[in-house]
């Protein structure tokens, strides 16, 4: 299955390479004929200069110079195409990376991590080999944030729901999914900050003192030069007026110079970025959805006509940027009082489109969200999406759940069913014998499935479910909080929580490490029927094979699990498989006997 996958990757980066090399060479061309019409404007001055015809020289240059400026365009393009399809191999590579290597271009959210939330720590959900390194594929910061948020709390049912048809959706089509992508890539290379402050900037417009007189002479300021320069042609007497109105249009300049600075802040690069964006925009309105969810996202900015308002900020941006080359916008500004006509006309589009932008980017940000789901769907066609149960129970049903960080060929699947029900599990058994490993396994694929996205099973079937973990617990220097401190509040915190809230589901790894084997006994089996008395639900991991005993006091309410081992000719062997029950089987004594420490049997 990976390596068909792969293979499809891979002719899709061939394809698009091949693409690529064709748009360069026809970039190449165009600059190698831009220099030969660059040689024939020469050729043309030097020889109406000799032949003293300048009826030729003009009809030459001019000829040649339309030429000229038709290849710079067309070269623009050629490289533009160029960078477009070099994405396409770039996003693809990324793909076979991330299926061959866990590698990924995108951030892995450690921006994200947070060692107090109640689980995205404890089940590897952002950093470096985390669940977000697996899936993202958002460039934007929005697109993080969203993802992030998505992966750090259970949405509701029909959150879910909706999702999981959008990225079923987007899945399909992995055409259009990689398109976007690609399109979308330039915002991962630049600073999304930008962006923010462009927001900022945006929700604060600018007033004109004298705009009512201003605007009108701004429009008519270019004809009143020319006219005068004209008139000073035929009767020199007319000169003065000319260079007084150049005075004039430059003193408004000056005068006003505060209030173009301030509109010019987001000059500089932004209306390249927002051009870029109008791309994006376009892309998502003239898609056709099926899905509620990306209809719904995508009509909107159609009905807003987000793409062509983004595209005319880009504009006057660009426009803006002029005035700030030295002699040409000294002419534009003397004749056309650039600076400030442009401000001012960015201005009246700031008053006029600022509401919906923001949330316009957002939308972005979720597609981006929703394409990193589908994605997952692609590169793992053999996982499933989950049932979401609405029955008033406890569900977690899974065949063949494996945890999706591990490699496939190495990873060892099980089955649990838990069926609208309460119960707490109790699991037991061997050091490294993968009990840890499964109430991860169990955690991160309800964060998936939660999400909106599929899991690592055959099949799953859950209810919307608070998971709250209790498994890497740390001391702190800073607060002065030893380990065994940090337990008691992890599960004060845990208790509480069970307290007032519902559908919560526990994963609790060996608790009350902190402390001797006597109180570590009594205080976990005082905390497990406390969570019975609260009706809490969950799995508790632990080496202490007293726990397991409870089964007998609770049969109604506590399961027993185990993770044993096999030791053939004294080597351990793991089948990493839970059976029900509890167990038998110890490999601490062998395990130390292993590095040269041996045990006296009890």
């Amino acid at each position: 299955m990976e390596q068909g996958i792969i293979s499809n990757y891979q002719q899709k980066i061939n394809a698009a390479a091949a693409q690529a090399e064709k748009f360069r060479k026809l970039s190449a061309a165009s600059s190698l004929y831009r220099l030969v019409v660059f040689g024939l404007m020469i050729v043309a001055v030097v020889t109406g200069a000799e032949f003293d015809n300048f009826t030729t020289i003009i009809l030459a240059f001019i000829v040649l110079a339309l030429c000229f400026a038709s290849l710079v365009a067309r070269q623009s393009k050629y490289e533009e195409q160029k960078k477009y399809f070099l994405n396409i191999v770039q996003i693809a590579e990324n793909e076979v990376q991330s299926i061959t290597n866990g590698k990924n271009i995108y951030t892995d959210g450690r921006d994200f991590t947070d060692d107090k939330h109640h689980y995205t720590s404890d089940l590897d959900i952002f950093g470096d080999a985390s669940l977000f390194k697996l899936i993202n594929r958002s460039a934007t910061t929005r697109g993080n944030k969203i993802l992030a948020g998505w992966l750090s709390a259970p949405s509701t049912r029909d959150d879910i729901l909706s999702r999981q048809q959008a990225a079923q959706e987007l899945s399909a089509d992995m055409e259009w999914k990689h398109h976007l992508q690609a399109i979308l890539l330039f915002a991962k290379m630049g600073n999304n900050d930008q962006l923010e402050s462009l927001f900022k900037y945006l929700q604060t417009p600018l007033e004109l003192a004298g705009k009512r007189w201003i605007w009108p002479y701004i429009k008519i300021a270019p004809y009143l030069l020319a006219g005068a320069i004209v008139a000073g042609i035929f009767y020199s007497p007319a000169y003065p007026a000319a260079i007084i109105i150049a005075i004039f249009n430059t003193w408004l300049i000056v005068k006003n110079g505060g209030f173009i600075a301030k509109s010019g802040l987001i000059a500089d690069k932004m209306g390249e970025v927002l051009a870029n964006y109008a791309r994006v925009f376009e892309s998502l309105e003239t898609k056709k959805f099926e899905s509620a969810t990306s209809r719904g996202m995508a009509g909107k900015l159609r009905e807003q006509g987000t793409s062509k308002k983004i595209a005319e900020l880009s504009e006057l941006i660009n426009k803006y940027s002029y005035s700030l080359i030295m002699l040409v916008g000294f002419v534009l500004n003397v004749f056309f009082i650039w600076a400030l006509k442009q401000s001012i006309a960015i201005e009246d589009w700031k008053s006029s489109n600022r509401q919906n932008l923001e949330e316009s980017f957002d939308t972005v940000g979720s597609f981006e969200a929703l394409l990193s789901l589908a994605g997952v769907r692609i590169n793992y066609p053999n996982w499933t999406y989950p049932l979401i149960d609405e029955r008033a129970g406890y569900t977690l049903n899974a065949i063949n759940l494996a945890h999706p960080l591990i490699n496939e060929r190495v990873r060892v699947a099980n089955d649990y069913l838990l069926d609208n029900t309460r119960s707490i599990d109790i699991i037991t058994g061997s050091n490294m014998a993968g009990k840890s490993t499964f109430l991860r396994t169990i955690g991160i694929n309800t964060v998936l499935a939660l999400a909106g996205a599929p899991v690592c099973a055959s099949s799953m079937k859950i209810s919307v479910l608070h998971v709250i973990s209790y498994m890497r617990i740390k001391d702190s220097l800073n607060e002065s909080t030893s380990t065994f401190k940090a337990e008691i509040d992890r599960l004060k915190m845990l208790l509480t929580i069970v307290s007032e809230n519902d559908k919560v589901f526990l994963l609790i790894d060996e608790m009350l490490r902190g402390t001797n084997s006597v109180d570590k006994y009594r205080g976990s089996k005082a905390v497990i029927e406390q969570l019975i008395a609260k009706k809490g639900v969950g799995m508790v991991a632990t080496h202490d094979l007293q726990i397991a005993e409870l089964e007998k006091k609770y049969p109604n309410y506590i399961r027993n699990f185990y993770f044993d081992i096999q030791v053939q000719d004294g080597e351990m062997q793991f089948d990493y498989k839970i059976k029900h029950g509890e167990c038998k089987t110890f490999n601490a004594s062998l395990l130390l006997q292993q590095i040269g420490i041996y045990v006296d049997p009890v």
